[in-house]
């Protein structure tokens, strides 16, 4: 089972970038997807997440709604995470992570699959 992170760099205050997770290993399409972050310093948090099988149901952090889009391509196993108007506050390592049940993604807790992360930083 593998969930491979990317997308992550720099990019100035305002600017946007795409990350990728994509899944092997499972059966995607039985699994819900979330995205998590941890800044330098500060506990891991919850992002975004996505429902199965067909990404009908999304969810946002406060500190994202409106700025990030989430969504599913079960063709290719992958799940984006669209971040524009990104602020210096966006700075953190980004993880993915997947789960059958898409209430545990949006607490975060005791999730089937993790992915390594990848790092976003935000300059001002």
């Amino acid at each position: 089972v593998q969930l491979q992170a990317s997308g992550g760099g720099l990019v100035q205050a305002g600017g946007s970038l795409r990350l990728s997770c994509v899944a092997s290993g499972f059966t995607f399409e039985d699994y819900a997807i979330g995205w998590f972050r941890q800044a330098p310093g500060k506990e891991r948090e919850g992002v975004s997440c996505i429902s199965v099988p067909d990404g009908s149901s999304t969810y946002y952090s406060h500190s994202v709604r409106g700025r990030f889009a989430i969504s599913r391509d079960n063709a290719k196993n992958t799940v984006y995470l669209q971040m524009n108007s990104l602020k210096p506050e966006d700075t953190a390592v980004y993880y993915c992570a997947a789960d059958r049940r898409l209430q545990r993604l949006r607490v975060g807790v005791e999730l089937d699959y993790w992915g390594q992360g990848t790092l976003v930083t935000v300059s001002s």
